[in-house]
Formats: structure tokens, sequence, C-alpha cells
């Protein structure tokens, strides 16, 4: 029986995203795990419809829910929130740049059984090196296995306590924006819950492999500050 509901967001990036999938398969403990494609090119979806059922993966195409093209963070939260509500489920955010261990998944279940009043657990990310990387270089120098935090939490690998879903509907959540990461972060806290990063449960972070085009921050920044702002992507 699964002990939590595991959605991965997919934009192409098919070998991350396989790679994410099988990792999330090996896990030590059952889990339901759901890809959303958001409108990727034909060519990765038939290689995703190909490798459902090799895999274990179950498989949403938004093209068939909704027109609004990509990003669709917002509706695949909103989806998700509602069939963990009704599994009485967790709910963890695996993106398709990141590959968990056999235990982060059971590690971060645990850990919100033993704390009360969680709201978000993240998993702290790291490189190939197994230093930690982006999103989470704001606490690349602590020592404590887990913190407790008031700062943002990245969706990278991150659990949403039933608790929480239950009382604040993602329906509210603001039609502007394209990410959640930082407004759902703070709407915990606001509300009363604590939140984590376990960074004694590393994951393998590839960063922006699920958002190629974010390269540009490092390659060619002026091109990616005029797609941010002029063209308005990646809100947050």
């Amino acid at each position: 029986m699964a002990k939590a509901l595991v959605i991965t967001p997919v934009k192409n990036s098919i070998e991350t995203t396989l790679e994410t999938a099988a990792a999330i398969q090996a896990s030590t403990v059952p889990v339901t795990h759901k890809i959303f494609n958001d409108f990727s090119s034909p060519e990765t979806k038939a290689l995703l419809d190909q490798n459902a059922p090799k895999i274990g993966y179950e498989l949403v195409h938004l093209e068939e829910i909704t027109d609004t093209p990509s990003p669709n963070y917002k509706l695949v939260l909103q989806m998700a929130q509602k069939e963990a509500v009704a599994m009485q489920l967790p709910l963890l955010v695996v993106e398709s740049d990141v590959t968990v261990e056999k235990d982060t998944i059971e590690k971060m279940l645990q850990f919100l059984q033993d704390h009360e009043n969680t709201g978000l657990v993240g998993a702290i990310t790291v490189g190939y090196d197994q230093k930690v990387n982006f999103p989470y270089l704001k606490f690349k120098d602590v020592k404590d296995a887990v913190i407790d935090t008031k700062r943002s939490l990245s969706f990278c690998c991150t659990l949403f306590s039933p608790a929480f879903l239950a009382a604040y509907d993602f329906m509210q959540l603001d039609e502007s924006k394209d990410w959640y990461d930082t407004f759902i972060s703070k709407k915990a806290i606001e509300m009363g819950y604590q939140n984590y990063v376990m960074m004694d449960a590393p994951v393998l972070h590839k960063p922006h492999g699920s958002r190629p085009w974010k390269q540009l921050k490092y390659k060619n920044p002026l091109k990616y500050y005029f797609l941010k702002f002029w063209k308005g992507m990646d809100k947050i």
C-alpha cells in the first residue's frame, strides 16, 4: 500500500526524467508516482508512454486536460493536492532533475511521523561531488543533521504534510506566478507550521535539467534576464 503520493512535473528532459522515475521506483517504501507531462515534444511524450509500464509510474498528459501553455505548475499542484487529500497521504514533489536515494523517501516519511506540526520537509540537494549545490547553497556550511528554517524551501525534493495539505487550498494560488516554492514555504510558516531541511538525506540535483533554458543564467545572463523580465518567464 502506497505511503505517499509522489509527483514529477516534466517538460522534455527525458533522460533525467527516466532516471528520476527509476530511482523513485527503487525506493524502500511503496509509493504512487505520477508524472505530469507539461506539453513536452512528441518524442518525449512517446518515450514517457513507452517507459511507463517498464518503470511503473502513472502518466498524465496535461495537453489532454488544459489548453494553457507550459508551465502548468499551479495546475499540477492543485490536482496532486486533491488526490493526496483524498488518499490521506503526504505529497512529495520530486522534480525531473533530481535523483533520490533508495531510503530518501523512507527517511522523509519517518521524519514527518516524528515531528508534529510540520508543514514542509525538504531534502538537501548535492552535486556528483556530494557537496551542497543550488538551490540550497545558503545552507552549505550547516553542520546540523536537520534545519528548522523560516527561509524558502525549493520543491526539488519536498514533502508536504497531510495537515498542511488539508489546511491550505492550492486553488488559492496566485494565477500570475509560474512557480510556488517561495509562496507556499512562507504560507506554511504564516499558518503556524514548521518547515525543515534534512541535511542527512541528500539527493542528487542536476540544476535546471528540468528547465534547460535556465542554463542561460550562467552561459548568457543578458539573454536569461531578457526572457525572465521582458518575456515574463520564471515568475516566482
